[in-house]
């Protein structure tokens, strides 16, 4: 007697059962991959706040605010050199601003200097450079500074803030709002930011705003109310 070839019920069974998990398990591979990337910039953001504080706390002065004598005769391996410490009339206003000199880019220098963050960065310049300043996971210049440039439901006032920089997918940093804050763009401690290159087209164009998460727009940046 000649046997049939074929399925059983439980061999189809098994089967589509693996198909099922091999779809959901590309499902929960991207949603693994969102959330990493999230807590990633979260803890960038956390990291900078931290190295901040260590180094108001020590110098009892603002990085990029510091005073260049001050510096070169208390940052270890500090160079004392003009170009790369605070020196003119702003200097020592409690503030990291660049209205008279670059101290959002002295900062990260004197940061490093001392210790709090990883890297090299020389200090010098009026605009971020990969020499300068580091950057966010998606290759945008980080931002530590006394200002107004985040989105507010009225008029933004200056405050110190740490912005993301830009590149940022808008469903990340839609996704890193929620987490950390209100989800809001324009309201709580984290706001969208044009900072680094991030467009308008991150959030929606009617009211209430929103982040434009369902569009994937890559040139997406917020900052971080201290």
């Amino acid at each position: 007697m000649r046997h049939r070839n074929g399925f059983t019920l439980i061999e189809i069974a098994i089967v589509l059962v693996i198909i099922g998990l091999l779809l959901g398990g590309g499902l929960n591979i991207k949603e693994m991959i969102t959330a990493a990337r999230v807590r990633n910039l979260a803890a960038q953001l956390d990291g900078v706040k931290i190295s901040y504080l260590g180094f108001v706390d020590r110098y009892r002065a603002q990085p990029g605010d510091y005073a260049n004598a001050a510096a070169a005769a208390n940052i270890p391996g500090s160079p004392g050199n003009p170009t790369r410490g605070c020196t003119l009339a702003n200097c020592g206003n409690g503030r990291i601003d660049d209205a008279v000199e670059n101290e959002s880019i002295l900062a990260w220098h004197q940061l490093a200097r001392a210790g709090f963050i990883i890297g090299s960065y020389d200090g010098i310049g009026a605009v971020p450079t990969p020499t300068n300043t580091p950057t966010n996971p998606f290759s945008g210049y980080l931002q530590i500074i006394y200002d107004n440039a985040y989105s507010d439901v009225a008029a933004p006032t200056n405050a110190l803030n740490i912005k993301t920089g830009g590149n940022i997918p808008s469903p990340i940093i839609a996704e890193l709002d929620r987490k950390t804050d209100d989800g809001l763009p324009e309201t709580g401690a984290l706001r969208f930011s044009a900072f680094g290159g991030s467009t308008p087209t991150c959030l929606t164009a009617a009211a209430p705003v929103q982040y434009n998460a369902a569009v994937d727009v890559k040139t997406c940046g917020a900052s971080q109310l201290q």
